[in-house]
């Protein structure tokens, strides 16, 4: 396994490989890799020859109340776990490389990115859609894959790559829970124990909505009244936002008719965490 730290070295390793008409699949990561991240190699090693693995910790999608300092990094031992899945190269940049000192472009989506996390925090969008514009010119997949925990984002990217006509294809994979249902993320190691039992109120505010809608609720204010109330049941939580919407517009709606996704942000404690689920009505 390689460990590559400049740009101009990542986009030889690509030119190399394409030149010998191998495929890659790129997984992009900010570090802290859990087995979300070990589930996203796995479906790359699968569909493509080699895999790439970027490990970058992005100051552009933190806003300055945020928790880019907090943000656990794990360097070595994200290392081990590449290595161990067999993982060809990884792109583990300093951020100057990324953003060098005359460095003023931004990539930016626009509606999709103007709710929800746009919302909660500004400029966030703005960083990730500029970050992977920039990785996938410099890498060059053929498939870059992420989870669906962060839905937002994978419609934002998707949105972002269809428009910019940009040669790679999206993998959308299914998110990794603990077996009580928590979503893994790299945030969850911020956890007190306390904290860590009181998280798993999402998952069941979340499937509180799902069997709602399997049992015939189509009212999205009863759908969201019935989650907002159980969220609130637990001291250590604090809604940031709850909607029901279309899962690929991400438009509110007010009926439930055929799929939608369930979307919500909760601080526990001073950890904000996110998940969803896409649900079809019957």
């Amino acid at each position: 396994m390689r460990r590559i730290q400049s740009v101009k070295a990542m986009t030889a390793w690509s030119a190399g490989l394409h030149r010998e008409g191998v495929t890659i699949g790129l997984v992009p990561t900010m570090g802290a890799l859990h087995d979300g991240h070990r589930a996203l190699i796995r479906a790359a090693r699968l569909a493509c020859d080699a895999v790439a693995v970027s490990i970058f910790v992005n100051p552009l999608q933190f806003g300055p109340l945020e928790d880019f300092d907090r943000y656990p990094r794990s360097l070595p031992r994200d290392l081990r776990l590449c290595e161990q899945e067999g993982v060809d190269a990884v792109f583990a940049p300093r951020a100057h490389e990324l953003y060098p000192p005359a460095f003023e472009t931004a990539v930016s989506v626009q509606r999709l990115t103007r709710r929800y996390e746009g919302l909660s925090r500004p400029g966030h969008f703005g960083g990730v859609t500029t970050v992977v514009t920039k990785l996938l010119n410099i890498v060059r997949p053929e498939q870059t894959f992420f989870g669906q925990k962060d839905y937002q984002q994978a419609v934002v990217v998707e949105r972002l790559v269809s428009d910019l006509n940009l040669e790679t294809t999206i993998v959308v994979r299914p998110t990794v829970r603990e077996p009580d249902g928590l979503a893994l993320s790299s945030r969850n190691r911020s956890l007190s124990p306390a904290e860590r039992k009181a998280a798993t109120v999402l998952y069941q505010a979340l499937s509180s909505g799902r069997e709602l809608i399997r049992a015939g609720e189509r009212s999205v204010k009863k759908i969201e009244a019935a989650m907002t109330k159980l969220i609130w049941a637990e001291p250590l939580a604090r809604l940031d936002y709850l909607a029901v919407a279309h899962p690929a517009t991400l438009d509110e709606v007010r009926r439930v008719r055929g799929r939608v996704v369930l979307l919500l942000a909760v601080w526990i404690g001073e950890t904000r965490l996110i998940d969803n689920l896409v649900v079809s009505a019957r």
